[in-house]
């Protein structure tokens, strides 16, 4: 993998090269880059793909807290590094968390928007506790004890199309500081759905109808609180990492909204 320095910390990314339009897409909560392999792939015949890792994942480091505004701007200094002066911005969950945040911070950079599984709000109140003591259980003994429910949760079901042991292997391998700081990212984070009419690039939400971690109500949600032109495709029987799941499907909605909005050259 390359890397950048942006923001203080050293970012770890993949870019496919070439001449069409830039699309960065941001992985999901204890995700990597790697997630988007089956879209890099679809998309890269036609479009310049940059996957990159964030903060505690991957090959990127969290020096200390940081927020999804940090993460904004990160994406946002990427674009500076590679010198790409607007780019389609694509994230799963929290992917879609920093990828809208970027579009408030720097709106003439944004072509458009893919918001992948993700929401504008908070987590649901009741599945907080949980959240807090899975987290807390995996920084005592590590991720065995609740990998199985993790990945379910992200992933679907373990007889389902995802292989679960590349994810344990990264999960076990990964900073616990690292993981710490990202978990309080996630949890702490604002809610900015009062402010999704200040977006007005298009977007294309994509949501599967099986998402355990967020309800496909809350994909309605950001539409309808977006104020550009908004295509939602309901991916059947998707997980919280649809593109995952149902590959085929979501590469072809990304690529049927991308070719008008960011035509290839």
């Amino acid at each position: 993998m390359a890397s950048a320095s942006v923001n203080g910390i050293t970012l770890a990314y993949n870019d496919s090269g070439g001449d069409g339009p830039a699309v960065v897409l941001s992985h999901g909560y204890l995700m990597d880059h790697s997630m988007f392999d089956p879209q890099v792939a679809a998309l890269t015949p036609e479009y310049r793909v940059i996957a990159w890792d964030g903060r505690g994942f991957g090959g990127t480091r969290a020096a200390g807290p940081f927020t999804y505004w940090d993460s904004a701007a990160d994406v946002l200094g990427l674009l500076d590094h590679l010198g790409i002066e607007q780019a389609v911005l694509g994230g799963m969950s929290q992917g879609g968390f920093l990828s809208l945040r970027a579009a408030l911070l720097a709106p003439d950079r944004v072509r458009a928007l893919i918001l992948i599984d993700t929401q504008a709000g908070l987590e649901d109140a009741e599945v907080v506790p949980a959240y807090e003591q899975m987290e807390q259980i995996w920084m005592e003994q590590g991720p065995a004890p609740v990998q199985d429910v993790v990945a379910s949760i992200i992933l679907g079901p373990p007889d389902g199309p995802v292989d679960y042991a590349p994810w344990f292997a990264k999960w076990a391998a990964w900073d616990v500081d690292g993981l710490r700081l990202a978990f309080r990212c996630l949890l702490d984070r604002d809610d900015i759905t009062g402010r999704l009419g200040e977006i007005s690039c298009p977007a294309l939400v994509v949501h599967g109808t099986a998402d355990a971690a967020i309800p496909m109500g809350h994909a309605e949600t950001l539409c309808s609180g977006l104020a550009g032109p908004v295509t939602l495709v309901r991916v059947d029987g998707g997980t919280h990492a649809s593109n995952m799941s149902h590959p085929d499907v979501v590469n072809a909605a990304i690529l049927d909204f991308l070719r008008p909005v960011a035509p290839p050259r």
